[in-house]
C-alpha cells in the first residue's frame, strides 16, 4: 500500500510539472523582447538589401486595415538571415504577430498582440448570432458619423466587453462602423499620448502614428483618429 502510495505521489508531481513547464513557456512567449524585435529587424534589413529592395511579407488584399497589411513572412528570412521566427512569434506558438510599417520610407518591425483578435473574434461571434436573428446590429448610440456604441446587453452581455491594450493594460471598449465591423477604439491611449505630445498634429491628420512612435505595438483593428481641440476623435473618411 504503501508503495502504490509513493508512485501516485511520483505521478501527480510528473502531472504537475508538466503542466508548469507550458505555462513558463507561455510567459516566455507572451513577453515582447526588444532584442528579438532588433534580430528581426536585422534581418528585414539584410533581406531587402539583397533583393533589391523586396520585403518579406506575406501578401494581403489592398483593403486590408494599414497596421494589419504587412505581416512578416518567417519562412522567406529563415533560416538564411534569421535561424528561426522568434519564440514569441505567432508562428512559434506565441502570442505575437510580427509586422512591418512604413514599408515605403522606412520598414520597421513592430507587433501585434494576437490576443486582441481572439478578444474580438468572441463579441462578432455573439454578434453574427444576433443579426441571423434581427439582421441588423444592436445600436446604442451614434459615436460620430458611421461610427457606433453597441447594446451589449443585447448580445448577452452583463458587462461591457472590453480589449486590454498594448499600450497601457487598461481595457478598452469596441465599437462598429456602418458595415457591421468591429474596431477597437484607441482613445484613452491616444489622450494621453497627446497630452506628453502637444502640437505634433494638425486636425485632420491621422495620429494614430504617436501610439507605434515609442511602442513595440501597432494599434491593431483601429479606425484613424485625428485631434480636435487637443483630444482624439475619429478621423471622417
Amino acid at each position: 500500500m504503501k508503495k502504490i502510495h509513493i508512485i501516485l505521489i511520483f505521478c501527480c508531481m510528473s502531472i504537475l510539472t508538466g503542466c508548469m513547464y507550458p505555462r513558463e513557456n507561455m510567459k516566455q512567449s507572451a513577453i515582447p523582447y526588444e532584442d528579438q524585435l532588433q534580430v528581426v529587424q536585422k534581418a528585414i534589413n539584410t533581406y531587402k538589401e539583397q533583393t533589391d529592395g523586396l520585403l518579406p511579407i506575406k501578401t494581403r488584399d489592398m483593403s486590408t486595415p494599414i497596421y494589419q497589411k504587412y505581416p512578416i513572412d518567417f519562412q522567406k528570412i529563415a533560416p538564411r538571415y534569421i535561424q528561426e521566427a522568434p519564440g514569441n512569434a505567432y508562428e512559434s506558438g506565441g502570442v505575437y504577430q510580427y509586422v512591418l510599417i512604413d514599408v515605403e520610407k522606412n520598414p520597421t518591425v513592430k507587433l501585434i498582440d494576437v490576443r486582441m483578435a481572439e478578444q474580438i473574434q468572441e463579441v462578432a461571434l455573439k454578434l453574427r448570432m444576433y443579426r441571423d436573428e434581427h439582421q441588423y446590429p444592436p445600436f446604442k448610440k451614434v459615436i460620430t458619423d458611421g461610427v457606433y456604441e453597441l447594446d451589449f446587453k443585447k448580445l448577452g452581455y452583463k458587462d461591457v466587453p472590453q480589449v486590454t491594450s498594448p499600450y497601457s493594460g487598461k481595457g478598452l471598449p469596441l465599437v462598429i462602423n456602418e458595415k457591421g465591423e468591429l474596431f477597437v477604439d484607441y482613445r484613452i491611449d491616444l489622450y494621453e499620448a497627446l497630452k506628453k505630445n502637444e502640437g505634433q498634429f494638425k486636425e485632420g491628420e491621422d495620429i494614430r502614428s504617436i501610439l507605434s512612435k515609442d511602442s513595440p505595438f501597432v494599434p491593431a483593428y483601429s479606425l484613424p483618429y485625428t485631434v480636435k481641440n487637443g483630444e482624439p476623435i475619429f478621423l471622417k473618411s
